[in-house]
């Protein structure tokens, strides 16, 4: 509408000045004569090709401002898009650099009496199965174990030790493959529910969040004694919300709180859930 505006000034401008110079020695033309001319500007002005142009900029005029609607809807997105996958990166890191914290601690010499059990560096030592067992369990006695084909557990220690080190350089799919190796070398291992446990997050920090789902799942079904476990349910619930999957995000988020009140795993769902509160989800 403005290059309408504008090309109705330019016409009644440019018909002043012919009114104005048609006047003999700089005066006002005759009446009839100036008639005649504005009537003669306003034929041009009505001729099809000019209403043609005036139409196609005002056409352009709103593409314009339609694209520029666009871009900054884009860039909302984006800049959202961009903050999440800050979260997926520093929520791993926080959980990398809480193991490297632990693991001196961790690896100071066992009481009297007791054999040191074996680590891997970078982790804490695992917590005895039975005891992880009873614990998750309520206290009962956990259920007696089948019988294992035996383990290197030299062996499976130190392909766990490069799986790690990888995830921990941030190769992530080098990591992936690395633990994907690992639990098919050594499925009856004692670092199996932790290798299956940090596939699933080398996945997710890679936004294959299908694939983290079924690792994360996968150690809740087949390690439930495991100390991952509530982790790994949490990291269900993040799954679920990444893939705008709110009621089942909401029942895993809720599931953590419930089984493992107190720990860093219910607190962290109970943020989630607020955050999803007042996303209005």
């Amino acid at each position: 509408m403005r290059s309408r505006h504008a090309g109705w000034g330019l016409v009644l401008t440019l018909a002043a000045g012919l009114a104005q110079a048609a006047a003999p020695g700089g005066g006002t033309a005759p009446p009839g004569e100036l008639e005649r001319r504005l009537a003669r500007l306003e034929r041009m002005v009505a001729a099809q090709p000019l209403l043609e142009l005036m139409g196609r900029l005002d056409r352009l005029d709103e593409s314009v401002r339609a694209l520029r609607g666009e871009i900054e809807t884009l860039r909302h997105e984006l800049e959202a898009l961009r903050r999440r996958q800050r979260e997926l990166y520093l929520d791993t890191d926080r959980r990398l650099r809480d193991l490297e914290a632990a693991a001196p601690a961790l690896a100071a010499a066992p009481a009297a009496g007791q054999a040191p059990a074996p680590g891997v560096a970078g982790e804490p030592r695992r917590p005895d199965s039975k005891t992880s067992a009873a614990a998750a369990s309520g206290g009962r006695p956990p259920a007696p174990a089948p019988a294992r084909a035996p383990v290197d557990e030299a062996a499976a220690r130190k392909a766990y030790g490069v799986a790690f080190r990888l995830l921990r350089e941030g190769r992530y799919e080098a990591a992936a493959k690395a633990f994907r190796d690992f639990l098919a070398r050594f499925p009856a291992s004692e670092y199996a529910d932790n290798a299956q446990y940090w596939l699933g997050e080398a996945y997710y920090v890679s936004r294959r969040f299908q694939e983290a789902l079924a690792a994360f799942q996968a150690v809740v079904e087949r390690y439930p004694g495991s100390p991952k476990v509530a982790d790994a349910l949490l990291k269900i619930g993040y799954v679920h919300y990444e893939l705008r999957q709110w009621d089942e995000a909401r029942k895993a988020l809720e599931a953590v709180q419930r089984r493992f009140p107190g720990s860093s795993a219910a607190r962290l769902a109970a943020r989630r859930l607020e955050r999803m509160r007042k996303e209005g989800h």
